[in-house]
């Protein structure tokens, strides 16, 4: 919240994000306690993470890297395998010690562009394609969406 008190100068709006975020999530017909982080596929997760990672697009410009973020999913590019590690161990050291925030280290990972998914796709070669899972879900999409009874 101090983060975002940098940011967002209006305290009523700061108490209603906090409200928010302290809110509790409908688990069957039970209410849990939401202890740490915001909700998934909430709307105010992509704003939050835009805002607070602003800091570490600043970062990342002033260090001179090339990257890609989409709210809280990015790519770093580098040119080796042994520079892609020590950025990786930098950025989250910052990530979690000047900003505060918690890296999830299941889902980050150091690994060649090809062998990459962002947001969906993938670069190999010269040629960006889909990845299996989302062109599964857009088949099925279709599928749904267009039935054989349809004229």
């Amino acid at each position: 919240m101090n983060l975002l008190g940098r940011t967002i100068a209006d305290k009523r709006l700061l108490r209603l994000i906090g409200r928010y975020l302290r809110a509790g999530e409908l688990v069957g017909e039970h209410i849990e306690p939401s202890e740490v982080g915001t909700p998934q596929g909430g709307p105010l997760s992509p704003l939050l993470a835009n805002i607070l990672l602003d800091q570490l697009d600043i970062e990342l410009e002033q260090r001179g890297h090339r990257f890609a973020r989409y709210a809280d999913d990015m790519v770093i590019l580098v040119k080796s395998q042994r520079a892609a590690q020590r950025v990786m161990d930098s950025i989250t050291r910052y990530l979690e010690t000047t900003l505060k925030l918690k890296v999830n280290l299941a889902k980050s990972k150091v690994a060649p562009m090809s062998e990459c998914a962002f947001l969906g796709f993938t670069i190999k070669g010269k040629k960006i394609r889909w990845t299996d899972k989302v062109l599964a879900d857009f088949k099925h999409r279709i599928k749904e969406l267009t039935g054989r009874s349809w004229g």
